[in-house]
């Protein structure tokens, strides 16, 4: 549903700051009070255009750290020749995001884990792919934005790029269904939950378990 009222308000102002090219994505957007004084709105508004703005990728947001512009999706799409394949995005996810963990669990903050409570609960209320997707991808890049590492939280925006790209959402909506949707939210309850109890190995076995189920489904594999 589109924004009406002061959130209306909100959206055209973020749209044209977006449009005269003032940031870059990756780049943090003002604060919810800075919005509200430039807008003369309310904050309730902020975050209802905030919301807005993140269910449809365009921000990604992090409790206690701010709003970010989402990596530019259309980067990949300008040259198709040199898309990663899902198999390759699948080897890359592999080959990171299960060996961060224990930096997440050692670096996490409460923000931190409140941030990937809030895009659990999002997940889990996802109607169906696309909006699971990005919660998914929100959730997935809380545990490498907990690193508190630069390195790993742009190596990590590389990720969120490749995954927008048309083939691999393809794959992503052909096999969603309620059972694979619950499993995958029983998989990230896992996984927040050893970030939660400060378990590196755990944490570590519960994604890297969790990738390998992605891996099977997508790719049809069972390495």
């Amino acid at each position: 549903m589109d924004a009406v009222g002061p959130a209306a308000t909100v959206l055209k102002h973020v749209e044209k700051i977006l449009a005269t090219g003032g940031l870059n994505p990756g780049d943090r957007l003002p604060t919810e009070r800075d919005l509200a004084a430039a807008t003369g709105v309310g904050r309730a508004a902020v975050r209802a255009a905030l919301q807005d703005l993140e269910s449809r990728g365009i921000v990604l947001r992090h409790v206690g750290r701010g709003t970010f512009i989402a990596p530019d999706e259309t980067a990949l799409a300008d040259d198709p020749a040199h898309q990663p394949s899902p198999a390759e995005i699948m080897a890359s996810r592999l080959v990171l995001e299960p060996e961060l963990m224990p930096l997440a669990v050692a670096s996490a903050t409460g923000a931190d884990l409140t941030e990937m409570e809030r895009c659990l609960r999002g997940g889990e209320q996802a109607s169906g792919s696309e909006e699971f997707e990005r919660w998914d991808t929100a959730l997935h890049h809380s545990f490498a934005v907990a690193t508190h590492n630069a390195v790993l939280t742009s190596v990590s925006s590389l990720l969120i790029s490749a995954r927008r790209q048309p083939i691999w959402g393809g794959l992503k909506r052909r096999s969603f269904n309620p059972e694979r949707h619950r499993c995958y939210c029983t998989e990230h309850e896992q996984i927040v939950a050893a970030v939660r109890e400060r378990d590196p190995h755990a944490a570590r076995d519960a994604m890297r378990n969790h990738l390998h189920h992605v891996r099977r489904v997508l790719l049809g594999d069972h390495l």
